[in-house]
């Protein structure tokens, strides 16, 4: 999106925080077949639902039951592709037939920018990895990363995904995750910036926050404009004992990002 963050980060300005103490997150993973696909990084053991689960189809919309939520406690069990985001949740947006889908297993860059000093997953919660998914419009992608397009106004979304131990380890994760993005609320006028935070609940255990972002032209205060359309955001997620960082570089506006969310909430 222009003027917005990168497929995995690369901002200019770099703000100085707290070290955050690593804890360890289980996390199990696969791919069906008609996706690119690769392997778990040689050390890392992907479950075995993860391995063999079929990626499904998520709803343009989002019900107001969570997918695969058990009650009010959320989803349980491991993380696999069925419970990533799918092209059809960017409709009309994006035409889904533009939309390719990259899969990977294992650690990397979770769209946390520069603003907040990149780190990996792994770097920041500990665990042997995650789902990392790439929606893209072009074939072209990082030879390091192909979950990240090579130019980034081909990127449409990046989701990352993993379960944790608990429900309760599941909030602390999401918690941490989302103070990773909070300083790129405030940026210099003429930088990106994201916007205030939006809190969805479908449940006690399902909750996700997303923040839209802004282009620097929009940003003559330091902070978001108020008012405006957000161009795409970023959203942390959490279902149960899963939890996740979707990051949609589409230029999406309030409307189409809440839309976007609770499908991808309702989908882990």
């Amino acid at each position: 999106m222009n003027g917005g963050p990168a497929a995995g980060g690369g901002h200019a300005v770099v703000r100085v925080r707290s070290a955050v103490a690593a804890l360890v997150v289980a996390a199990a993973l696969g791919l069906a077949t008609g996706r690119f696909v690769l392997p778990p990084p040689a050390g890392a053991t992907a479950h075995p639902a993860g391995r063999s689960a079929p990626a499904t189809t998520a709803p343009a919309s989002a019900s107001a039951s969570p997918t695969g939520a058990s009650g009010a406690t959320g989803a349980t069990g491991p993380v696999t592709t069925a419970n990533l985001l799918e092209p059809v949740a960017f409709r009309p947006e994006v035409a889904v037939g533009r939309i390719h889908v990259t899969d990977r297993y294992g650690d990397g860059f979770y769209a946390n920018p520069a603003c907040t000093g990149e780190k990996t997953l792994t770097q920041t919660l500990g665990g042997p990895g995650a789902h990392f998914r790439g929606l893209t419009t072009s074939l072209r992608t990082d030879p390091d990363d192909p979950t990240r397009a090579t130019d980034q106004v081909d990127q449409v979304a990046r989701e990352v995904a993993a379960e944790a131990p608990s429900p309760s380890l599941a909030q602390n994760f999401t918690e941490r995750l989302l103070l990773e993005q909070l300083p790129c609320q405030e940026a210099p006028a003429g930088h990106w910036v994201y916007g205030r935070t939006t809190t969805l609940r479908l449940a006690p255990d399902v909750t996700a926050s997303w923040m839209g972002t802004y282009e620097g032209l929009l940003n003559t205060t330091g902070r978001a404009p108020e008012g405006e359309e957000p161009c795409g955001g970023i959203a942390v997620l959490r279902n149960g004992s899963h939890y996740g960082v979707l990051e949609v570089h589409a230029c999406l506006g309030t409307a189409a990002m809440d839309r976007v969310v609770r499908t991808a909430l309702s989908q882990l």
